[in-house]
């Protein structure tokens, strides 16, 4: 009985998909927080670059 409860768990692979599904978007979130987080601080250069610009035109 024991012996046949190992070997259906074994045959299972159910719980190994969603873990490796799991594993996956987490790297992908993880991939995407990075980037955003490289890509806001230089972007944010360039904005208030632009701003900048802007108000030296508006001024007097």
């Amino acid at each position: 009985m024991f012996k046949s409860i190992i070997q259906k768990l074994a045959g299972d692979e159910q719980g190994a998909t969603a873990i490796e599904y799991g594993l996956i978007v987490a790297l992908v979130a993880l991939g995407a927080v990075t980037a955003m987080s490289r890509l806001g601080g230089s972007s944010q250069g360039g904005l208030q670059a632009t701003a900048d610009a802007i108000s030296r035109a508006i001024a007097p």
